[in-house]
């Protein structure tokens, strides 16, 4: 396994518990969000964040504008969202690079990276 694989396995699996509000329905906020809030909190510099709708036809959403600093945190618009489901591509300083698919931003509108 290299370590980008090694890597990409243990963001998404933090992604999948360390997001949002689990107490909230599902039913609650079935709409696509407008924004997500991105939060680093990784020892290294986040420099590329694209977030896309899942699908047949994937389109680009989200992307990050500049660099995000360790510990800092940033809200990103969301263009013209469609769904909940939605797939999300982080790159770091430190040669670290991680993807999930189906990421629920209905349920979930904080995107916490970490190791």
């Amino acid at each position: 396994m290299t370590i980008r694989r090694a890597a990409s396995l243990a963001l998404a699996g933090v992604w999948a518990l360390g997001l949002g509000h689990a107490g909230q329905s599902l039913a609650q906020t079935a709409r696509p969000p407008s924004q997500i809030t991105v939060s680093n909190a990784r020892a290294a510099a986040l420099t590329q964040l694209e977030i896309a709708t899942t699908g047949d036809q994937p389109r680009l959403v989200a992307k990050l504008a500049r660099p995000l600093a360790p510990g800092k945190s940033i809200a990103l618009k969301l263009n013209r969202p469609a769904g909940c489901s939605y797939y999300v591509l982080a790159r770091f300083d430190d040669a670290v690079e991680a993807d999930s698919e189906g990421m629920d931003f209905c349920r979930d509108k904080v995107l916490r990276l970490t190791d």
